[in-house]
Formats: C-alpha cells, structure tokens, sequence
C-alpha cells in the first residue's frame, strides 16, 4: 500500500522567507503518516525542492541532518532524492548530503558525443562491499529503472568441443569441421562482400541440422532479407512456419543501445534460440558514442556465450578494400573467431577473397581463398597463389618462378 503526502507548494504562490524556520511541522506529517499506515518504507522527493527557496545554508545543513536523525529514530528505511548542479560537479549540493546519509548513489545523464546516456554509481555503502564504477541503465514502461552491471559479468562460461556448421561446408572445412557450439564469430568485410550472405547461410545451417535461429537485423527490412535468402537458396519463410527461425528487424535509432540489449535478451530468453546472428553490429555504433558501444558489446557477448548460444556478428570496414573498424577494435578481442572478406582486383576486375584470421582452439586454414556468389550461395575456391599484400590493401602481382621457389622453401627443398 502506498500513502503519499503532497506537500508540493500551491502554483503562484510566492515563498517568503522571515526569521528562522524548522522543518518540525513536516516531520511530525510523516511520523503521523508512518505510524498510521504501519510504512517500512520512506521516500522524500525531494530535499532540492524543499530547500531551494531558501538562502541560509548553515539553516538548510542543520535541517537535513534533522530529517535524518528523525528517520532513524523512528526505524524506517529512507530514500531522499537530490538534484545537483552539475553532472560531475560536487556529490552534494549544501555540503553535508552524503555525509547524513548511509548510501550514496549517482545517477546522470551526460550528453556524449550528441548522445544522452544514462548511468549510475554506488559511491558509498556503508557496512558491506558494492560494486565499484559507473554502468549503464535504462528506463522501461512497465519495468523501471533496469541496470546493467558490467562489473557483475564472470567468466565462468563453459566451453564445448561440439562442432556446428556454418552453413557452408566448404567454409567448415577451412575452420577445421565447423564452428564451436557456443562460439563467437565475427565477420568483417566491405559493403557487399558476402556478410549477410554469410548471416543467412548460418541461419539455414541452424534450421537443417533442427535447431532453432534468431536473426537480428539493424540494416535491412524483413522483406528484403526474405528476399534476398530466396535468391540464394533459402526459404526463411518455411524456416519460420517450421518454427526454426525468427527475424527481428529495426533501425538502431529507435532506441538506446541499452534498450537494444535488453530487449535482445528478452527475445532470446522467450524463444530460446541455439543460433543467434547481429547484422551488423556496425549499425549500432550511430547510436551510441565509443564507450557506451564498447560496453554493450561486452555485455552481449557475455550473454550469448552463457547461454551457451552459437553467435555470428557483421561489421562493416570503412573502406573497399578493408581497414579496421570501429566496430572491429572493440569485439576483436572478445570473439573466438575472426573471418575476413576482402575485395581484391586483378587486372581490372573486382574479385572476392575469404580467410580465416583467428579460430580459437582449433586448426584452421590460413590461406586467403577466392569465392563467388550465386543463386546457391557462396562458392569458395583455391587460393590467390599470384597476388601478396591482400590484407594490406597492397596487393602486388607474384612472378610464377618467385611463387615455385618460395613454395620449395616451405617444403624445406
């Protein structure tokens, strides 16, 4: 049950301030009210809007420590909300708030890089230990106040041996028999390199071998992902009757990226997915500046990799023919694969080429091979022999007699 005393003042009028004051009338409202109603529970909101007409702040000090004792000595537990001048200016406003307080806790709402991010700090706990920093939050109807404790996050996933295929087998086989069961991979390339093809052969993958898929798309429509899986051999929308596959698709604008986290948590705990797919990541840095981007991919990967979930990510470099991203710098480290696709031109034609950088745990094929794309999908070929400095965004031609010879010293000849 909740009673409220409104003690709000009455619009228009005109506080005037004469002699001294005390706060002995309210005090003795909210000791009426709490014995009344039996409260535990005590929330003043807030001291900022009782004290700001007020000039005199040795009267203001000696007031709020009042307030305090009170409430303790009447055995309630109490919340006063402050509002402060500054977002890291001074924790209190009249000098003595966090100090008659227990607990301290800071919320802000700083304006990064055009963006507005919400935050909270537990700056003072007294009589136990708290988590230390400043993490995430957000606002949700019906939910309140949700935070993400960064600082909470363990590594105590676990890791499995079972392979599961990409969708493509040729691609299993340069990865050394598939992806791992509850991997990370991450796909970086150019625009049009192949990556939601990629995306779309997991997903098809998934839905073959029996399993259920998510699908999270932040570039495309629902329509134009249906499509273009037909044009290269698969029915997204049988998967979906079949109940193997669900897509969910979204501008990244529409919400902060705390939302995006949460409501993605939300799907996966509802539909209980064993693959998940993010096209692209790279989206969702508009949304966000650097550090807020940085800490929710930690906390997605963290997610997915404790729910032992088989996870594909996209990320778009900046540039043709390759480069490092944004997006690359922060989810490099946190995945256990990293595949690459490249543009490379040769004599005046644009080709594609695939490697494999990183597969953790694993043997895997360290050449950079030639693909195609078709009506079946992604076609991988034999290696650029001829061509050095791919991945450089170098490429230089290699005479047949250079590329024999360096064989022979491989070979140890």
């Amino acid at each position: 049950m909740w009673t409220f005393i409104d003690a709000s003042p009455t619009i228009g009028d005109e506080a005037i301030e004469a002699g001294s004051y005390d706060l002995g009338a309210l005090l003795v409202r909210i000791e009426h009210a709490i014995k009344s109603h039996g409260a535990t529970r005590v929330a003043l909101d807030s001291l900022g809007a009782v004290f700001s007409q007020f000039s005199d702040a040795a009267s203001v000090r000696r007031e709020l420590l009042r307030v305090a004792a009170q409430l303790k000595q009447i055995g309630v537990t109490s919340v006063l909300t402050a509002e402060r001048v500054h977002e890291y200016g001074e924790i209190a406003r009249y000098g003595v708030e966090e100090f008659v307080a227990d607990n301290v806790i800071v919320l802000r709402n700083v304006l990064e890089e055009e963006k507005r991010r919400r935050t909270i700090k537990v700056l003072k706990f007294r009589g136990t230990d708290h988590q230390k920093g400043q993490y995430p939050f957000t606002i949700l109807r019906d939910e309140g106040i949700i935070v993400i404790p960064l600082s909470a996050i363990e590594l105590r996933q676990r890791s499995s041996n079972v392979r599961i295929t990409s969708g493509n087998l040729d691609l299993d086989a340069m990865c050394g028999g598939g992806f791992y069961r509850d991997s990370i991979i991450l796909v970086s390339g150019a625009t049009g390199t192949g990556k939601t093809l990629m995306t779309t052969e997991f997903m098809a993958g998934g839905a073959k071998a029996g399993e259920r898929c998510l699908l999270l798309a932040f570039e495309e429509s629902r329509e134009q992902l249906f499509r273009n899986a037909i044009g290269w051999g698969a029915d997204f929308e049988q998967m979906e009757k079949d109940g193997k596959l669900k897509v969910t698709c979204v501008y990244p604008e529409v919400q902060s990226l705390e939302d995006h986290l949460i409501a993605i948590k939300s799907v996966m705990e509802e539909f209980k997915p064993a693959r998940v797919a993010i096209d692209s990541l790279s989206a969702l840095e508009r949304v966000s500046g650097i550090k807020g981007f940085r800490e929710f991919v930690i906390a997605l990967t963290s997610f997915i990799k404790h729910a032992e979930v088989a996870g594909v990510f996209t990320a778009t470099t900046p540039t043709l023919t390759g480069g490092a991203s944004v997006t690359e710098s922060h989810i490099s480290t946190l995945t256990d694969s990293i595949i690459l696709l490249r543009y490379v031109e040769m004599y005046g034609e644009m080709r594609r080429g695939i490697t494999v950088l990183k597969m953790r745990g694993s043997r895997h094929d360290k050449e950079i091979r030639e693909f195609t794309i078709d009506g079946s999908g992604m076609h991988i070929g034999k290696p650029f022999r001829n061509l050095t400095g791919i991945l450089a965004d170098n490429p230089q031609t290699i005479a047949a007699a250079e590329i024999d010879r360096l064989d022979g010293m491989f070979r140890g000849e």
